[in-house]
């Protein structure tokens, strides 16, 4: 399998990427862009119009937003079978954008400390916050993994929100989330990807 340009800063979304490369085994180069110049210069725009990472190119295609490189990521290398099978595509599909909308805009609003009305639930994709939450929850104690029993590239993303919203106290520490961030974080791929951008997380410290 060729080879990925994947654009990268470690205080990003970028770990979710590095995670999913490393789950299938991809063959990568990391390009660390600093915020700023760097993300906003000319020859990464020409990547990403949106100044932003990750980003990764393979065989000359651009592929940007989390939920898509996964999914993308799990379609291209199939011989590492953690895209859907059969009828976990419902499962699948169906909580990996959960993650990419509700889960992501209730967690920015609680961020940001923002408290939509009754009202304002109607326009917000997520509605009610505190029911994003009580859904996701939900979702595990029912199900060890996104697909049941079995992990899947959902599960990197999906994982990685529960994960980050538990670290930073965006999400509600119940038992159900908390034993499937820990289920997830014993990920041999988590593992080392994690050290990988903790220790990028190091350096650039250093260097301020």
């Amino acid at each position: 399998m060729s080879h990925i340009d994947f654009y990268t800063n470690p205080m990003s979304r970028s770990q979710i990427v590095r995670w999913a490369l490393h789950e299938v085994g991809a063959d990568y180069e990391a390009r660390v862009l600093a915020y700023g110049e760097q993300m906003n210069a000319a020859r990464y725009l020409a990547i990403n119009p949106m100044g932003k990472v990750p980003a990764i190119v393979h065989e000359g295609k651009v592929v940007t937003e989390c939920a898509a490189i996964c999914a993308y990521l799990a379609d291209t290398f199939p011989a590492a079978g953690l895209a859907p099978r059969g009828r976990e595509r419902a499962d699948y599909y169906r909580w990996l954008f959960f993650a990419a909308g509700p889960i992501e805009q209730a967690n920015a609003l609680k961020a940001m400390g923002v408290t939509p009305t009754p009202e304002q639930q109607r326009m917000v994709g997520c509605g009610n916050p505190e029911r994003v939450m009580a859904a996701l929850a939900g979702k595990f104690e029912a199900d060890e993994f996104v697909c049941g029993d079995r992990f899947t590239m959902a599960d990197v993303y999906v994982g990685s929100h529960v994960d980050w919203g538990i670290s930073f106290g965006l999400m509600p520490t119940c038992e159900p989330l908390l034993a499937y961030a820990a289920r997830v974080r014993e990920r041999d791929a988590y593992k080392v990807a994690k050290e990988i951008d903790t220790a990028l997380i190091a350096a650039q410290g250093q260097q301020k």
